[in-house]
């Protein structure tokens, strides 16, 4: 795809970013850490960004932009926060990493236990994706069983198992699934449209005592922003129950920003485990998988199931994450959130529809999304029924006006504390004049 954007008419340099990414494509595959920043389904080339600060970023040309990426869903409070910041500096001065226990361990560990209702024990890791690998490893372990059921578009982490309809940026690169997965890895994975009942019935009554886990994003981030249907949660709940299965909510996106306890909180349903990662590092790298107190006694050294990590439990993200959630544990904070984003989806989606186009989107909080479809989109099937390249030129137009989406139809937008009532208010002027432009 190749979007051409005229930067004398919209005020947008981008020589420097260009020239950084034609750079990095010698030095990094794809010229990239992650697919998805290469941009590859709105065409271009990526911008390079220089520094972030509130709710705002700038790149290496020194363009200035609203920011509705968050680092993807981290910067609850705000990039650069200056508490965050002074915490780090401080402790920082104490040394980067021990590979020892630290007191800030118990003190995040504490704060997650009182705030997820899950969570009876947690185990920090480094990423979200090595918690949904840990937290799959431990479902077999605690049943015996070896099948799991996810769900098509939802992404749990570039594991192999997870990779398997996966949403995210597998869906964004248009790749079915990926090469050097073998067959017998992905063997047991068991997979559903989200949101259907009968899908998950019929592979429960197929797989009778086979199964391990049904995992799910209980909202999902990586299809785009995709609501449960009412009663899907707790269906999903009462059907491992009979089952004798666990239910596990991957909250890497969903945790502490939906509400404090997470999804799992906002819609009263209750999983067995429960992966974490973003807000409780506060930007720093993270991952946590937790749950009830006679599952997680089985990770080593407490028990026999094997998981370790040299850097997990860092001060350095401890401190962050801690900081972090006291900020967004003070009263209003998701009233906040819901009020801007709510102001922020309805007003994209009422221009779009006053120039024409077919255009949904919703919010919970601070997490939202919209499609260039009539919609209702119920699952990844639907998703895909967007307009992506009209997304493509919306997203280029709108960079061009000083506001940043995720480069992908496929992924959720995130809002901020830091995040103002005139930030929403160019936003959805930006959008107006865009919406008209394409």
């Amino acid at each position: 795809m190749t979007v051409s954007i005229d930067s004398s008419k919209k005020n947008l340099t981008l020589t420097k970013s260009q020239e950084a990414f034609t750079a990095a494509k010698e030095l990094m595959p794809g010229g990239v850490n992650s697919p998805v920043r290469a941009f590859k389904s709105v065409g271009g080339q990526p911008i390079v960004i220089d520094s972030v600060k509130g709710s705002h970023m700038t790149d290496i040309d020194g363009n200035h932009y609203i920011d509705y990426v968050g680092s993807w869903g981290p910067a609850i409070i705000g990039h650069a926060d200056d508490q965050v910041l002074a915490a780090l500096s401080e402790t920082m001065r104490k040394g980067t990493s021990f590979g020892a226990p630290c007191l800030l361990e118990n003190s995040l560990a504490e704060a997650v236990i009182s705030a997820v209702p899950s969570i009876e024990m947690v185990r920090f890791v480094n990423s979200g994706t090595e918690a949904c690998m840990a937290v799959l490893r431990l479902a077999r372990a605690f049943t015996g069983n070896e099948k799991i059921i996810k769900f098509e578009g939802c992404y749990h982490g570039h594991a192999d198992p997870f990779l398997v309809k996966a949403g995210s940026g597998v869906a964004t690169l248009g790749l079915p699934d990926s090469p050097g997965v073998p067959k017998g890895a992905t063997y047991e994975t068991l997979t559903a449209p989200y949101n259907d009942f009968s899908a998950v019935e019929k592979l429960f009554e197929s797989n009778k005592g086979g199964i391990a886990a049904v995992i799910i994003e209980p909202v999902v981030g990586n299809s785009g922003f995709i609501t449960p249907k009412p009663d899907f949660l707790s269906f999903l709940r009462k059907i491992t129950k009979e089952n004798n299965s666990l239910l596990i909510f991957d909250e890497v996106m969903t945790g502490f920003r939906l509400s404090y306890g997470g999804a799992q909180e906002y819609f009263g349903i209750t999983p067995d485990l429960t992966t974490l990662g973003k807000i409780i590092g506060g930007g720093l790298p993270v991952g946590a998988y937790g749950g009830r107190k006679d599952i997680m006694q089985l990770v080593a050294p407490a028990g026999p199931m094997y998981q370790g990590g040299t850097l997990s439990g860092n001060p350095l993200a401890m401190t962050a994450g801690i900081h972090t959630l006291k900020r967004i544990k003070e009263p209003g904070t998701y009233e906040y959130l819901d009020k801007i984003t709510g102001e922020l989806v309805q007003g994209i989606v009422n221009a779009g529809k006053r120039a024409g186009h077919a255009i949904c989107g919703g919010h919970i909080s601070g997490m939202f999304g919209f499609f260039f479809t009539e919609g209702p989109v119920y699952n990844f099937a639907d998703a895909k029924k967007s307009d992506a390249d009209k997304f493509a030129r919306f997203f280029w137009g709108m960079l061009a006006e000083g506001v940043y989406l995720a480069p992908s139809q496929f992924e959720a937008g995130f809002t901020s504390l830091a995040h103002t009532s005139d930030d929403i208010k160019k936003t959805i002027a930006a959008a107006e004049k865009v919406f008209r432009e394409i």
